[in-house]
């Protein structure tokens, strides 16, 4: 599951498991990133379908009920405890209050408070999301740098807002040369901020032998392997087992 995906997505596309990209005129599985091209013919289980509806065949297939990936998501994501998905599971596939209560050992009443308590939050959450909308080109003013697709365990060291980056690159970087490395930092926050710089330097959608990528990394950082090692670490780029490829991971 594409965590970063679903979550960097609007409400419809969640909702859908999808997401459209009318410019490079693409579907794309936000769960396993498969893609769609709009105009191209897709044969599934012995039939021909066009984008549309082999995005929404292979959502289905490959993943089943988005409602189920959506709930296995951590509760810092949701908001939601493990009681709670369990009900809303149920509450999904139509099951009556009595057989809910029977089944997770409660009184029919609490069912009901429930049922009535997430149609509350949905009201909150809808206000919320206005209120945000409204104020959220103001915040994005001291926005924070994008999160990169291939990063694993997003935690505070991605919270750097668009003039941390700059100080830090400044910081790092030789003046008279934006792309030769004076040190490579020791701090997490600032290591990302380096490699995602770094990372620039490669194509998307092109496949790199190692020779290739030491051969771009040297006049960057004299410790070739470390940065080719943290690139890979970071999520940043991806490589076949044997080593033999490496491509940027967009």
């Amino acid at each position: 599951m594409n965590e970063k995906l679903l979550l960097e997505s609007n409400f419809e596309e969640i909702k859908n498991g999808y997401s459209l990209d009318t410019d490079k005129g693409i579907y794309k599985c936000l769960i396993c990133g498969e893609i769609f091209e709009i105009g191209e013919v897709y044969s599934l289980n012995g039939r021909f379908f066009e984008a549309y509806k082999a995005i929404i065949l292979h959502i289905k297939e490959k993943h089943g009920c988005i409602l189920e990936t959506l709930l296995e998501f951590d509760k810092k994501y949701t908001g939601i405890t493990d009681n709670q998905k369990k009900l809303l599971n149920d509450f999904y596939y139509g099951l009556s209050d009595n057989e809910i209560a029977k089944k997770n050992e409660l009184s029919p009443a609490t069912i009901r408070h429930q049922r009535f308590m997430f149609r509350e939050k949905a009201k909150q959450a809808k206000v919320y999301l206005a209120i945000f909308e409204l104020v959220e080109k103001s915040l994005s003013k001291e926005g924070f740098v994008k999160v990169h697709n291939g990063a694993t365990m997003v935690d505070e060291r991605y919270e750097v807002t668009n003039s941390e980056q700059e100080l830090i690159i400044k910081t790092y970087f030789d003046k008279t040369d934006s792309l030769k490395l004076k040190s490579f930092p020791t701090k997490e926050k600032r290591k990302i901020v380096v490699l995602r710089k770094i990372s620039t330097l490669f194509e998307a959608d092109k496949k790199y032998t190692e020779i290739q990528i030491n051969n771009i990394l040297k006049p960057i950082y004299s410790d070739v392997a470390t940065i080719r090692r943290y690139l890979i670490e970071y999520g940043f780029m991806e490589r076949t087992k044997d080593c033999k490829e490496y491509w940027l991971k967009v």
